[in-house]
This record gives structure tokens, C-alpha cells and sequence, in this order.
């Protein structure tokens, strides 16, 4: 019996595959705003045929929607007045693999180009990460990154969930099980695809394991290139919900599902190494393998400088800020030390392996915009060599005398629009985009009359 190939697909493989009718679809996929892969499923050999050199067309509404793919009204660039016409997806052939949780199924990911110019479509988040990676590759700097994804096993499926008006829902687990091996071990099936299924597709997976809250599980993707690494953490969380759904159940990657359950995180550990990969340029070379380098500091300084007025690209939710909670695992200051878990940003590893973690994301944080959010704060750091701030001693949670994340979008979004960085990193339109993609957000929560307020107001208000 032959065994099909695991990891990234080459364009030869993928003819001989569907030539043998191994492959009967391609699916061909972008990132929205919201960080969900949308695109078309793709007859393999109309694909071959048609899409090679072309690419696949979307609709350019895609960029200006909400989480309920409804149309409002701010968006420049696609608008009734546009007559919402198409952008295409130019496939990116590094991201061709396998998806083995689907019967012969490919999978590729693209750009969204201009078709009349070839340009990359600013607004697409995928471009946003785009940019800032050339920037740094301008300074003679390489991004390595990785995603440690939080989330919820919970035993309705979606449509049961939602049946249920999402309230009263189970977890799978019943109890805290940080580290236990016995309850997240009833999961384990599927916990198992997961991992298994993930790094056959090209998403290394490098271990699994129980999180603070019943039900909450944690996957650690293995390190990579700045743009592989979110291509792999957007198909994680979209497989991983195709894997939940074929078992009978669901996952959630919300920041914050209740308020009594712990926040779910998007933890981004990351370093800069020469152009050729073979030197982190993170640690300090005087031979202590701790000490960082001014390139390190200035980074580090930059991000946590950037960290409000950029928090509307890492957290990029209403409820993303119902995360940020004193003593809940998710931080609330932005300070820095040595591995200490009460911070916001958290410095790990010796040697080759020194890098930042970077504790500000959720779950639901969409990893193009987290990433080049990091990473625009941190080019601002090195291009005006921003010295962090002291390292905290002690509790990060009773610091004094740091800036604090934003408490609520309405305040990231006042500091988005006002915050020079991000014009310049960004440029207006892109900015002005994601101001009236996070306003649209704002004003449908404001609009919401919540049981809480029932409960508190009905009679006694």
C-alpha cells in the first residue's frame, strides 16, 4: 500500500496525486479580518486545469464584514458604491500540503492581489504580516515565531451549542486539569488527532496538554518562519474545529467563554536571526548565553512601548479584553522579567534558543494581525533603540508605575487612532480599515441588552 505524502506539497506531487485519483479537491483558502480561512473547494482537476497560474477569485466583501458577514457601511475599499467586486487569491505553492482529516483533500493558501495590478491587497491581514517581515528583512532580520494555542473541548456540538443559546454548555473535564494526564486522557482520540493529523499536514505539533480550567487544552506548534508560523496556527484552529466536529463535539478558541472559566491564550514566542537562519541575534556576545543584545532590548522595548496603541491588532474582540483579569494566568501590566508568568512579556531560553514570550494574545487573537502587530512595535524599538523598562521583581500583577493593556476595546480602539506607530507601520488606509472594522464591533456590543443586566435591573432598577 502506498503512503501518501505528509508535510508540504510540491505542484508535481499534487498532479501525480490527483492523476491517481488520491486528490478529487483542492481547497484554496484566505484569512479575513476575523481569522477565519474563507475560499472555495475546488474540483482537483478543474484545478490543475484553470487555477495554476491564475489563482481563484473571492468577493472583495470578504475585508469588510462583520462577524456576522454582514456588510457596513465605512470600509473604503469595498462598499455597495464599489459594487463589491472581486480580488483574487493568488496561491503562495510554500503552503500546498495535505489535509488528512479530509478524505482526498489539498489545501493551499493565498494572497489577496489586485488582479489588474498584482498588488497585494493592503487591507488582508496576510499582507499586513507580509509588510513588517520585509521591513525587518531591510534591517538584515529574519522573524522565527511560534503559537502555544488555548481552548475549550466542550461536549455539544455547534449546532447544539447554539440550539442552546451557547449558555449551560459542558466542558469536557470537570475539574482544574493543569498537567494531569488522567482527565484530559478521556479526550485523548481526539486530542491525539489533533497532534497526529496537525504535523502530518505540515503543522508540527509539539506536545498537548490539560490548562487550568475543565476542559481547557493547550497545543504548542513548532517554531517557523514568521509567515509559516501563522499560516500554521490559522489551519490549526480551523482543522482542529473540523476534527471537533467529525468527533461529535466542538472547541472554542474565545478569549474568555464565561466569566468563571479561565481566559484561553495565544502565547507568541519569537526571536530574530541572521538572513540565512543560522544565528539567533538575540543573545548577547559576550558568552553569558542569558545576556541579550542591544537588537534583543530594543526589540523587547519597542514592543512593550507599542503594546496599547497596537493592542487593537493582538486583541482584536469585544471579549478578548474580558481575558485580562488580575491572578487569571493573562496578564494586566505591561512590564517584563525572566521567566515569571505574571507579566506581560516573559524572556526565555538561553543560547540559540532565547527568545520573547509575548503573554498579550487570546485565543481568538487572528495570528497575522498579532504577529504583525509584534512585530511592528518591535522594528520601532530597533529603529529608535528603545531601552525596556527595568525587569520586574516579584508579583507582575501588583506592579506599579507601567502602563496597563487596554480594559476594553473602546479604549484600544481611542488608542489605535491616535497612535503615530501604527500610521506608520501601517499607513492611513489600512488603520482607518481596522478602526471601522473594531468601531462596527463596538457598537453591536453596545447595542446588546445582556442577561446581566436583567438580572440586576428588572426589578430593582
Amino acid at each position: 500500500m502506498t503512503r501518501e505524502p505528509t508535510g508540504p506539497l510540491g505542484l508535481d506531487q499534487l498532479r501525480s496525486l490527483v492523476d491517481r485519483d488520491a486528490i478529487d479537491t483542492v481547497v484554496t483558502a484566505v484569512c479575513d479580518m476575523q481569522g477565519r480561512l474563507v475560499g472555495k473547494r475546488v474540483s482537483a482537476r478543474f484545478f490543475l486545469d484553470h487555477c495554476l497560474d491564475h489563482g481563484t477569485h473571492l468577493c472583495t466583501y470578504l475585508f469588510g464584514t462583520d462577524m456576522e458577514m454582514t456588510t457596513p457601511d465605512g470600509f473604503a475599499l469595498m462598499n455597495w458604491d464599489t459594487g463589491y467586486g472581486d480580488y483574487l487569491n493568488r496561491p503562495d505553492w510554500g503552503t500546498l500540503r495535505l489535509l488528512p482529516w479530509l478524505e482526498k483533500t489539498a489545501f493551499v493558501l493565498g494572497d489577496v492581489v489586485d488582479e489588474t495590478s498584482g498588488d497585494l491587497v493592503p487591507v488582508a491581514p496576510r499582507s499586513l504580516l507580509r509588510r513588517q517581515i520585509e521591513r525587518l528583512a531591510a534591517l538584515g532580520l529574519r522573524p522565527m515565531m511560534a503559537s502555544e494555542l488555548e481552548f475549550y473541548l466542550v461536549r455539544e456540538t455547534y449546532e447544539e451549542a447554539a440550539a442552546k443559546g451557547f449558555a449551560g454548555l459542558t466542558p469536557w473535564g470537570w475539574y482544574n486539569e493543569d498537567y494531569h494526564l488522567l482527565q484530559p486522557g478521556k479526550a485523548e482520540p481526539l486530542y491525539r488527532r489533533f497532534r497526529t493529523l496537525m504535523t502530518e499536514a505540515g503543522v508540527p505539533i509539539e506536545f498537548s496538554k490539560g490548562e487550568a480550567g475543565p476542559g481547557q487544552h493547550e497545543v504548542n506548534i513548532h517554531y517557523a518562519d514568521a509567515l509559516e508560523s501563522a499560516d500554521r496556527a490559522v489551519l490549526y484552529k480551523h482543522g482542529a474545529k473540523e476534527m471537533a466536529a467529525q468527533h461529535g463535539c466542538s472547541v472554542t478558541f474565545m478569549a474568555k467563554p464565561y466569566q468563571e472559566w479561565t481566559g484561553s491564550s495565544s502565547h507568541i514566542h519569537l526571536s530574530l536571526w541572521s538572513p540565512d537562519g543560522a544565528a539567533n541575534l538575540f543573545p548577547a556576545s559576550d558568552g553569558d548565553p542569558g545576556a541579550m543584545s542591544e537588537t534583543m532590548r530594543w526589540f523587547l522595548g519597542g514592543m512593550m512601548a507599542g503594546a496599547r496603541e497596537l493592542s487593537l491588532l493582538v486583541a482584536s474582540t469585544v471579549n478578548a479584553y474580558k481575558r485580562y483579569a488580575v491572578a487569571s494566568w493573562a496578564p494586566v501590566n505591561i512590564v517584563w522579567a525572566r521567566d515569571n508568568r505574571t507579566c506581560g512579556f516573559r524572556v526565555v531560553g538561553r543560547g540559540s534558543s532565547l527568545r520573547i514570550e509575548n503573554r498579550l494574545p487570546g485565543g481568538d487573537a487572528n495570528a497575522y494581525l498579532a504577529y504583525a502587530g509584534v512585530l511592528a512595535a518591535g522594528i520601532d524599538g530597533i529603529e529608535n533603540q528603545i531601552e525596556p523598562p527595568a525587569e520586574l521583581r516579584g508579583n507582575g500583577y501588583l506592579a506599579t508605575g507601567c502602563e496597563r493593556v487596554p480594559r476594553a476595546m473602546s479604549e484600544a480602539i481611542i488608542a489605535f487612532e491616535h497612535s503615530a506607530l501604527a500610521r506608520e507601520a501601517f499607513g492611513d488606509v489600512v488603520v482607518e480599515h481596522y478602526l471601522n472594522m473594531a468601531r462596527v464591533e463596538q457598537r453591536a456590543y453596545d447595542a446588546m441588552v445582556s442577561d446581566w443586566e436583567r438580572r440586576r435591573y428588572f426589578e430593582r432598577g
